[in-house]
Parts: structure tokens; sequence; C-alpha cells
């Protein structure tokens, strides 16, 4: 029975070739001239055929290896790639990250993270899957994506979540009425045409009980499903809405005007990943780095309710 053929043998093959001596081969693999010996012998019994013909002293490659030469020399490469793109994978600077998130999160925030984290990981790679918060949590339990930024997840034992709870403010376009408070109540929304998101939605609940607290109605103009939605339009002079800080800071500059909103309402992000599937170091540093990303718009649950 033929023995399996070793990396160590065609390392060794490939070295003669190239220096036509076993003594430079041997040099280069920095191992003695009867090892190098050994390996070409017991690759010549494996393979069923002579390795070289000596001619003037020198080692010639015969025919048969002519005829493998290519093919070795593409498995040996396709080792130093392994090597080196494991060496990547250890020092977390390689590897693949699927993402789904909130539709807003995917031309918002999210860019600016993922491309920070890339500058010093050339090997790593993303795709991106945006959808609404029902699809998120499917993909989840699914274990398709390693990753999900969601909101209104009310916790799946197939799923790991994180909470972060984002400072919401009021914005209205320049020019208002509102801009000569530093501070948006719901007393003094009374009467104002206001884009809020879903009805249906934990955040719509919260910003609807903050007003009823004050015994003001809160009228609709538009309802949408992303803040994102909701500062567009109203950087095109249309009504007042109440979002979250990380959307509304990028539009700044963009027709509208920003103010703290008092009772503090937080977004609640859930930061969510397959309880079973095991995540890869690249996957879990991002998550940490995303984490890390929305800390200037954190606020702790403590300070929900007390005026900010």
């Amino acid at each position: 029975m033929k023995q399996k053929l070793r990396l160590r043998q065609f390392e060794a093959l490939m070295a003669v070739i190239q220096h036509s001596t076993v003594t430079l081969a041997a040099k280069e693999m920095g191992i003695s001239q009867p090892a190098v010996s050994r390996l070409l012998a017991d690759l010549g019994q494996t393979l069923g055929f002579s390795l070289f013909d000596r001619r003037g002293g020198r080692l010639v490659p015969t025919q048969e290896v002519r005829f493998l030469q290519a093919d070795i020399q593409r498995v040996l490469d396709l080792m130093g790639q392994i090597g080196e793109v494991s060496q990547s994978i250890t020092e977390r600077k390689a590897g693949h990250i699927r993402i789904a998130c909130l539709p807003g999160f995917a031309t918002s925030h999210l860019p600016s993270v993922i491309a920070h984290f890339l500058k010093d990981r050339p090997g790593v790679s993303f795709t991106i899957e945006p959808d609404r918060p029902e699809r998120i949590l499917e993909w989840m339990i699914d274990e398709q994506f390693d990753f999900g930024i969601t909101d209104g997840f009310r916790g799946h034992s197939s799923v790991l979540s994180q909470d972060i709870h984002v400072r919401t403010v009021c914005i209205f376009p320049k020019n208002h009425h509102l801009e000569r408070y530093a501070e948006i109540t719901p007393t003094l929304l009374a009467g104002e045409k206001i884009i809020h998101t879903r009805r249906d939605s934990d955040f719509f609940k919260s910003l609807e009980s903050a007003f009823l607290d004050e015994n003001t109605t809160l009228k609709t103009l538009v309802e949408t499903r992303q803040f994102t939605a909701a500062c567009e339009l109203v950087a095109n002079g249309l009504g007042v809405a109440i979002v979250s800080e990380l959307d509304a800071m990028k539009f700044v500059g963009q027709n509208i005007q920003i103010r703290p909103f008092s009772p503090l309402i937080a977004h609640r992000l859930s930061l969510v990943r397959p309880t079973l599937k095991r995540p890869s170091a690249i996957t879990l540093e991002f998550i940490d780095a995303f984490a890390a990303s929305l800390e200037p718009f954190q606020i702790q649950i403590s300070a929900l309710g007390k005026k900010s």
C-alpha cells in the first residue's frame, strides 16, 4: 500500500528543481541533506517513478515530474495562501460578516462604522441586508446572519441580544417658531402636526404616553417606520418630529433645528445574534465596535422619565 503524499515532500521536490542540487535545497529548507534525500526517495516511491536525472553533477526533473510541476506549485501556493489567511484570521484581519439591519442603518451610521472598521482589516468583507424587524428576527432564528440591528425586540430563546437606549430629540424646520425654546415638551407641541413612527411601535407608545401625561393631543401628519424618513420630511419643511438623535445628527445643515425633548424618551435598539451559532472572533469585535459607536448617543435606563 502506497504512503500518503505529504506537503513537505513537494516542498523538497520544488526546492531541488529550483536549485538543481540537494545541498542548496537543504539549505533553503533549513534541514539536512539526508533529510531532503529521504523526502525525495519517499515521494518517488509513492508516485511510482523517478523524480530526477543526473546531468553533469546537476539534478534535472524527469518528464513525469515536469508534467506534474505546475499542479504541485499550485498546491504549494494554495497552502501558502491558506497560511496567510489563517494568520489574518488569528489577528482578526480577515473574515466575512453578514449583517441584517433596519433600513435606516443601511444608509446611515452603519456604513461609516464599517469603513472605519475596514481600515486596518483588508481581508474582511461584509454582507448588509436591510429589512423590517420581523424579518430580521426570522433570519437570526434561522442562523442566516451573524449579527442584526433591530428595534422592538421582545426576546427569543434562539436569539441573544444587547439593548442600547438611544437619546431622542425634537426636530423642526429652520425659522420655525419653536426655535426660541431651549427644550421642547409635549405642551409646546400642542397643535403641531407630528411626523412619527408607526402606532404599533414601542417608541410611539412611549411618545403618546408623554403627550397624554401633559393632557396634550398628538396630531398626526405622517406615520412612518423609519426615523430617517421623518428627518427627510422635516428637512423638506413638513411638520415636527421626535426622532433618534443618532438619525437627527445626520441632517445637521439640511434645514432642520434640533432641540432636547422632555420627558426623556429612548429609542431602544437591540444588537442581536443567533444563540447557538458560534460567532467568529471578527464578528464579536465588530459588534463591540458598533456598540461603541453608539455611546455618544446612549442614555442609561435609570435616566428615563427624568428631565434631560
